[in-house]
Order: C-alpha cells, then sequence, then structure tokens
C-alpha cells in the first residue's frame, strides 16, 4: 500500500525518547561554593582596600609607621583583586550573560596597576584618585556579591525504558 503525503502529515510526530536532561543543555547558574567565594573576596578585597585609605591618611598626618602597612596590605589588594577577577571568570564561564563582573575584575586590575606605579612614582594626585575609583568599582562589587542567588542544583531524572 502507497502512502501519500498527506497520510504523513496527518499523523502526529512521534515523542522524543524520554532522556535525562543533560546539564550542558539548561542555563547554568553559580553554585553555593562560587557564591561563597565570591561574598568572602569581595568582603576581603573592599576592607582591604579601605585600610589602605585609612593608612595612607594616618601617614599624611605624620604617623610614619603607617607607610610600612600601606606597602604591606598593598600586596593583599593586588591578590584580592586577582581572586575577585577569578571569581568573574568562572560565573561568566558557567553562565555567559554575567559579563559585567569580569568586565568590573579587569577595570580592578587596571585600576590596582596603575595606583601601584603612581604610588611607587610619588604621583600622589593620580594615586589618591585611582585609589578612589578603586573604592567605588569593590564596593559596587560587593553591593552585587550580595544580590547573587546560587542557584539550587537540578534535580535528576531517571531515563525512562
Amino acid at each position: 500500500m502507497k502512502r501519500s503525503v498527506t497520510d504523513a502529515a496527518a499523523r502526529p510526530a512521534p515523542a522524543p525518547p524520554a532522556t535525562a536532561e543533560r546539564p550542558r543543555d539548561r542555563p547554568r547558574g553559580p553554585g553555593r561554593g562560587l557564591v561563597g567565594s565570591i561574598r568572602v573576596v569581595a568582603v576581603l578585597a573592599l576592607t582591604c582596600t579601605l585600610l589602605q585609605a585609612a593608612s595612607a591618611g594616618l601617614f599624611v598626618t605624620g604617623d610614619v609607621g603607617m607607610l610600612d602597612l600601606h606597602g604591606m596590605n598593598a600586596g593583599l589588594v593586588i591578590l584580592l583583586t586577582l581572586a575577585q577577577t577569578v571569581n568573574a571568570v568562572l560565573l561568566w564561564r558557567g553562565n555567559r550573560a554575567l559579563r559585567w563582573p569580569m568586565a568590573a575584575g579587569l577595570v580592578m586590575i587596571v585600576l590596582v596597576g596603575a595606583q601601584q606605579v603612581m604610588g611607587d612614582e610619588r604621583v600622589i594626585a593620580w594615586h589618591i584618585l585611582l585609589g578612589t575609583a578603586l573604592v567605588g568599582v569593590k564596593t559596587a562589587m560587593l553591593c552585587w556579591a550580595f544580590t547573587l542567588r546560587p542557584v539550587p542544583a537540578a534535580p535528576t531524572t531517571e531515563v525512562a525504558r
């Protein structure tokens, strides 16, 4: 018996086989571990950055010992800025829509690097200006970190046979 084109069009399409949803087929978001890391690093980074401002202020009022603290803490600010950027890249890898934290991380790396150079060269006006910008970006990152919500793990589904 020959089948006509209209017979094939009238029949419903067969249902796809029931299979478990593969994790890469659904949009992913940050898990609890990454969200926790983003928050902890953001708090530490802003705290160390504010300590930089405090130690610089105390130094210019005459407490020369604060310059040593300012220099040591600068290393922590650099490390925490790198950690923030790594966290932002990991977040972006899981959800390509979240680009701005990675861009903010790169901006912070540039600001920290430029600030380090300006401080070493004793270009104080630019050093203070860049430090102020860095506090602003780090504050924005901290506020955002506490609005970020972890995505619960998807329940696994059994393969129907």
